[in-house]
């Protein structure tokens, strides 16, 4: 098999390495909102696959997004509540520079991560109106199969 190599990143790769993460993390909205916005939505979709939030006004106008996977989460470690709560720091860091007081939080899906978020986001200090959850239910279903002729 031959010796293994164990690669040590310098001070100067891990000072990198955290300007860029602190980077993605606070990323502002691409534009600039015309009057002060002082309350918001946040809606949280929660897969089995990764967890996204979206930061809204009040009329429902994308102000801001983010994902487990847009921080550099890959395959199932998007799906942990631990990237979950990341994705929920990243969007507070927003809410705060756009100076929004209070949010409404939309939960839909049944991922492992809706909990961690709203935790995440409560930690954080926001002011947190209302949590909703939105997961759409089926009322009848769907139509079942024919009866199956032998």
């Amino acid at each position: 098999m031959g010796k293994k190599r164990i690669v040590q990143q310098t001070k100067e790769e891990l000072f990198k390495e955290r300007d860029k993460m602190e980077a993605v993390l606070s990323r502002t909205p691409s534009f600039k909102t015309q009057k002060k916005i002082t309350q918001g939505r946040i809606f949280i979709s929660s897969s089995y696959n990764n967890t996204l939030l979206t930061l809204t006004d009040d009329k429902g106008n994308i102000l801001a997004w983010t994902s487990a996977g847009r921080l550099g989460f890959k395959g199932t470690k998007k799906s942990t509540p631990f990237a979950a709560s990341k994705a929920a720091e990243a969007i507070t860091l927003t809410v705060n520079k756009l100076g929004i007081e209070r949010v409404e939080v939309l939960v839909k899906g049944v991922g492992s991560g809706r909990e961690s978020a709203i935790r995440s986001l409560a930690a954080r200090g926001l002011d947190i109106v209302s949590i909703k959850d939105i997961t759409p239910i089926p009322h009848n279903g769907c139509r079942p199969p024919k009866v199956r002729r032998v």
